[in-house]
């Protein structure tokens, strides 16, 4: 019997309020991930992207629909699916060293204090943070920041990354090495991502495969792209431009254009 995806949705229905006010985030929302793969959620802002992440994160139930990590329905958070968040500052310690914030990580999952260490050092040099262990967060450069905040993720040993649009506040410079990092990062781990963002070119550049979302209220994944090219990657390939294209038309953009608005 082949293994269920690591993530899966099912006609998913959020509505946040009730009578006049309610709104239909989500409408007959379905995805699956793969173990292993890396999937980009793509849409313009409002769509209800960071309401699904949230709902495979287990911090939003969804009004009604099935949703399974694992084979298992998701019933609240789980050290298994980590969430990486694109204000570095929501998920690390700013009084607590580089070293100390990935130890912490590891104190709440209950790992043993001898063998922290280990997994400690081994964090930091998968980051390139080696030679920053003892600074402090405030010492950091933006995309340290993303470095440490992806290092005390994967210290866990979670399953599945979930990263909401975890580069959009970096400078194109940085945003570049970071997104090298990170897939550098998750083919040596093989864990499974879930990516929001909300730029084409970003998720041209990552994606296994693309989930385009069109515009809420009443939201739902409208295509599904799946890419079959290896990576590097190279933006002015024939291929990917014919995709970029193809996204663009089902989001309603001008030529030209390589963002769909302003992030969530």
């Amino acid at each position: 019997m082949l293994n269920p995806p690591i993530v899966e949705l099912q006609d998913v229905n959020k509505t946040f309020g009730s009578g006049r006010q309610a709104y239909r985030a989500l409408d007959r929302c379905s995805l699956t991930i793969e173990k292993g793969e890396f999937v980009c959620l793509l849409g313009p802002s409002g769509c209800g992207k960071s309401t699904l992440l949230n709902i495979v994160a287990g911090f939003e139930r969804p009004t009604s629909g099935t949703v399974r990590f694992e084979g298992m329905p998701i019933v609240g958070p789980s050290p298994r699916r980590v969430v990486c968040f694109q204000d570095s500052m929501q998920a690390i310690f700013p009084w607590k060293t580089v070293r100390n914030n990935i130890n912490y990580a590891l104190s709440v999952r209950g790992v043993a204090r001898g063998a922290r260490a280990d997994i400690i050092e081994r964090c930091l040099a998968s980051t390139g943070l080696s030679n920053h262990a003892d600074k402090y967060p405030t010492e950091l450069s933006g995309g340290m920041r993303q470095r440490l905040q992806i290092s005390r993720a994967l210290a866990v040993n979670p399953e599945t990354l979930l990263m909401d649009e975890p580069f959009g506040a970096l400078d194109a410079m940085t945003r570049t090495q970071m997104q090298n990092e990170l897939l550098r990062v998750w083919e040596a781990t093989s864990k499974s991502i879930l990516f929001i963002t909300h730029d084409i070119d970003e998720s041209l550049l990552l994606a296994d495969r693309i989930c385009v979302m069109n515009k809420g209220p009443d939201s739902r994944i409208i295509e599904s792209i799946t890419l079959g090219r290896s990576r590097p990657r190279e933006l002015h390939d024939r291929e990917l431009s014919e995709i970029g294209h193809h996204i663009k038309a089902l989001l309603g953009q001008v030529d030209g254009e390589s963002r769909t608005g302003g992030g969530q």
